[in-house]
């Protein structure tokens, strides 16, 4: 007896089924136009692209233009690549168009799909964005689909790293621009560290297409960009700190060696408040529990796990003068590696060494909180049912299986269990053999490069021919993929490899004919293509014979989707395929889940030695354990979305308060403010509400209003005067204040001066939030204490967070009306220093942006790393050392001696 939810899908169909019902109306009325828009010329798709752009201006809704969109972009593709999507495209399409995740299977086609939601979401003029996972894959799409995008009138680009300037620019400009995940985080970042609107060039975030979007929005979510660059000097506070660390005693902390962590006591803490106040470390009035002291608390943290948690030559050496780390599992010095958050520097103050400067992060963004700050988001990939909840509760996105153009012919067999890791790899290397016999190709899955070689040493013993898929180079990566469905080929490869490429049946014609014309470059081409074509056609059916591509997985993923997506490499587009999954009870999956009851089955059972398990409930229960794996990754990247989203709150705020500021051309009723604001918080301060004048403190607003405005005025006298009261006080200041503005703007002129308060602005919010960003980091790695005192960590971030993000807006007032206060006219010498620091202060920035964004982009043939502060530099010359520009005392040196510059021309003679 059918259960009621069994009975219902029967006869209502599943939600899926309804929304691909939904659908054939809009699929039939795009068809039923075909026959129209076949009739139009060249020119006459072209004018239907601006027909369709004035009536969207117009009023139209884009679900108007739909169907002529569709039918339009299909003819363009006809007659550009001579493909025509198919009707399921066309759905896909539509479900990418609506905000969802298509899930279509490998070989349907997804880079067409992506064409028509692309050029729809284009008419508005606000740009589309596609999205892949690697710049090989986004250069070949923009070439390839740029000729349909050409057909119907728009613009392609394509976003690549170590792009000139105004070449980016250009292509954020086009109707459709193609990048990787991380170039689009880092222009997202780098934009909002210019300071002005015409440099930026990502204009507005309109619709992204996120191609295989379970890779980027789930797999490479928990990793955040960061732009990063030395931060300010802060030797004096380790020196300081660090002197007062001996004088601590056994009872002020207590040591975890397991977890390599120090804890302050109650008498720690009392004893640490009172000595910091001593010496001014902490500044009088505030105490360690307060917001603010975050930072000093976390370098006297580091401090003491220095002293107590770090031996010299134990865990360290001092050699020349540098602190140099131990590997403690092969005892080797580690040059060049540093700890991080401030714990090298604190051990440098201990050993007395000079202490180098920390990396600060000067943005950071995940690609969680990136994506979600387009309008519309979509995505495409083969696998994403799995994760269908992460999908809907943290980007709002729906998943939609798209049905196959044909149906699935490959043929999923059951798991086979063998009983030890031996035993299983002897049986992979006789499947192999078989399959190899009968001319089947065979595309063989492990977890880890490690294990791919260690499999392709068993295989070259067995005196089996072989490609072993090395994934970092993506050229090479699809070259290989491309080749694995030739007859009796054998290709090992980790189960990410070879996305967006597909696998063939007889071999790839386009790269046979490649390889063919490269060997013999003087052959005529079409000759060469000829002859292939034909050999080919013989190839494709004796495969198909064989039983079609065989996938062989030598081990089941801790996530059903990575399983998904290497099964999904055969059975493309109906062709014959098998997959087969081979396990054993020492894989990490089996041994963690419940293999101890199925060894004894094994036992019961009398298994010989070679022998498999092989049962349908054994993939039940071993799918139920990586659902279970799946639901645990997904709590832990939830609760790091929690913490980042406070943070990207206040991202969003600073943000586009800075294009505010760009976009204003007159701020200076915004610093007037600000100045108003701090004279109110300086008179409220020495000259406290409901108080006689006798109380006030006027020596102290005296010194506080020159320290603060730059202001000489007789304050101290004003408080002697008959009837004078706080708000007279406050009126002759604002007076004070405004005119000697007004005397400097005279003296600069207006226009000079509107960018002065401009530019002081953006410099200030960025050093501001700078600093806010490292009291957020350190915030966050103390903040999980307060868990044992039964505070929900997350509450206490969000509240301490809010508390800092005030006080950073508090003293960007005062800090901007401080400088605004100091400014004046300057000397010709003056100037041209001035704009000699700012171009090097540019050109830094710049260089790290770069090196970052080079350090991401997993290329091997990208530019040098600009962050030895060299090769970055424009007219570079290892020659003249007047072209390197400051590089730091331990880089390498630019001569290209390969010695450190200190032993090198900076050399202390």
């Amino acid at each position: 007896m059918l259960g009621f939810g069994k009975l219902a899908r029967k006869v209502f169909g599943t939600p899926n089924d309804r929304q691909i019902k939904a659908t054939r109306p809009l699929v039939e009325k795009i068809t039923a136009l075909e026959p129209d828009f076949e009739k139009l010329s060249d020119e006459g798709l072209i004018e239907k692209t601006a027909e369709l752009r004035k009536r969207l201006a117009d009023g139209a809704k884009l679900d108007d233009l739909l169907p002529e969109a569709f039918a339009n972009c299909r003819e363009g593709a006809r007659r550009a690549l001579g493909l025509r999507a198919f009707d399921v495209q066309l759905m896909g399409g539509i479900f990418l168009h609506q905000g969802n995740i298509a899930e279509m299977k490998t070989g349907e086609g997804k880079t067409l799909v992506a064409t028509f939601p692309a050029y729809l979401n284009a008419l508005s003029g606000k740009g589309v964005h596609i999205v892949t996972v690697n710049d090989y894959l986004a250069r070949r799409d923009a070439d390839w689909m740029s000729k349909v995008y050409a057909a119907v009138g728009m613009t392609t680009g394509v976003v690549y790293p170590q792009q000139p300037e105004d070449e980016k620019r250009a292509a954020y400009a086009c109707d459709i621009t193609y990048a990787t995940n991380n170039e689009l985080g880092f222009d997202y970042l780098r934009d909002n560290m210019k300071s002005e609107l015409s440099q930026m060039n990502q204009q507005e975030h309109n619709f992204a297409i996120v191609d295989e979007v379970d890779s980027i929005l789930i797999d490479e979510a928990r990793t955040p960009l960061i732009i990063s660059g030395p931060a300010q000097d802060r030797s004096e506070l380790y020196v300081s700190i660090d002197r007062l660390i001996p004088d601590l005693t056994d009872e002020h902390f207590t040591i975890d060696e397991k977890t390599r962590n120090v804890t302050f006591t109650d008498e720690g803490n009392e004893f640490l408040e009172k000595h910091l106040l001593a010496r001014g470390i902490l500044p009088e009035g505030q105490s360690l529990y307060d917001p603010e002291s975050t930072t000093i608390v976390h370098h006297v943290n580091q401090g003491l796990r220095a002293h107590k948690l770090f031996q010299k030559d134990k865990d360290y050496i001092v050699r020349d003068g540098d602190v140099v780390l131990i590997d403690e599992f092969t005892g080797r010095m580690m040059s060049g590696r540093r700890l991080s958050e401030g714990l090298h520097q604190a051990i440098e103050a201990k050993e007395g060494c000079k202490i180098q400067p920390e990396n600060v992060t000067l943005a950071s963004v995940t690609f969680q909180n990136y994506f979600r700050l387009y309008n519309k988001l979509a995505g495409m990939t083969g696998t994403a049912t799995t994760e269908a909840e992460e999908f809907a509760e943290i980007y709002g996105l729906g998943v939609v299986e798209v049905p196959t153009n044909q149906p699935i012919a490959r043929i999923d067999e059951d798991d086979k269990v063998f009983r030890t890791a031996r035993e299983k790899y002897d049986a992979i290397v006789e499947e192999i053999k078989l399959a190899h016999e009968k001319g089947q190709p065979v595309l063989v899955g492990t977890t880890s490069i490690e294990k791919s070689e260690m499999l392709s040493q068993l295989l070259t013993t067995a005196g089996l021919t072989h490609n072993v898929l090395n994934a970092r180079q993506h050229e090479q990566e699809a070259q290989i993929v491309a080749d694995a469905g030739k007859l009796g080929a054998v290709t090992i490869a980790t189960n990410m490899a070879g996305r967006g490429t597909d696998i063939k049946l007889g071999g790839n014609l386009d790269f046979k004919v490649m390889e063919a014309i490269a060997a013999d470059p003087d052959a005529n081409p079409d000759e060469v293509r000829a002859r292939i074509e034909a050999d080919h056609a013989a190839d494709e059916p004796a495969v198909k014979e064989a039983g079609g591509l065989f996938v062989l997985a030598t081990e089941r993923h801790e996530s059903r989707r990575i399983d998904n997506q290497l099964r999904g490499r055969s059975g493309r587009q109906g062709d014959p395929g098998r997959s087969s999954f081979f396990l054993s009870l020492e894989d990490d999956l089996m041994r963690i889940f419940g293999s101890e009851r199925l060894e004894k089955v094994l036992s019961t059972l009398g298994m010989k030695e070679g022998e498999a398990i092989v049962h349908p409930w054994v993939n039940k229960s071993l799918e139920r354990a990586q659902a279970k794996v799946e639901g645990r990754n997904f709590d832990i990247r939830k609760q790091l979305l929690k913490f980042d989203d406070v943070m990207n709150d206040q991202r969003k705020v600073i943000f586009s308060q800075r294009r505010e500021i760009m976009e204003t051309e007159d701020l200076s009723e915004i610093t007037q403010d600000m100045r108003e604001q701090v004279i109110d918080d300086l008179v409220t301060q020495y000259i406290p509400p409901k108080t006689y004048a006798d109380q006030w403190d006027m020596q102290g607003l005296y010194a506080a209003v020159i320290a603060e405005l730059n202001l000489d005025v007789p304050v101290i006298g004003w408080g002697e005067e008959e009837g004078v009261d706080d708000e007279v006080i406050r009126e002759r200041l604002e007076e004070a204040a405004e005119k000697s503005m007004a005397e400097k703007t005279e003296a600069f002129g207006e226009d000079t001066m509107r960018q002065i308060e401009k530019q002081i602005l953006l410099q200030t919010i960025d050093g501001k939030w700078r600093e806010h960003l490292l009291t957020l980091e350190h915030l966050r790695s103390v903040v999980g204490f307060r868990g044992y005192a039964q505070r929900d960590p997350l509450n206490e971030y969000k509240t301490e967070a809010f508390q800092l993000f005030e006080s950073m807006l508090d003293s960007l007032r005062a800090e901007v009306t401080q400088k605004l206060g100091q400014v004046r006219p300057m000397s010709e010498e003056e100037q041209k220093a001035m704009a000699q620091q700012i171009a090097a202060q540019q050109a830094m920035i710049q260089r790290q942006a770069e090196a970052a964004a080079a350090a991401s982009a997993p290329q091997p043939d990208s530019a040098p790393d600009a962050q030895d502060g060299t090769a970055a530099i424009s007219g570079f010359d290892e020659a003249n050392p007047e072209t390197w520009g400051n590089p730091g005392r331990n880089d390498p040196c630019p001569c290209g001696s390969g010695s450190k510059f200190k032993h090198c021309h900076g050399k202390l003679t």
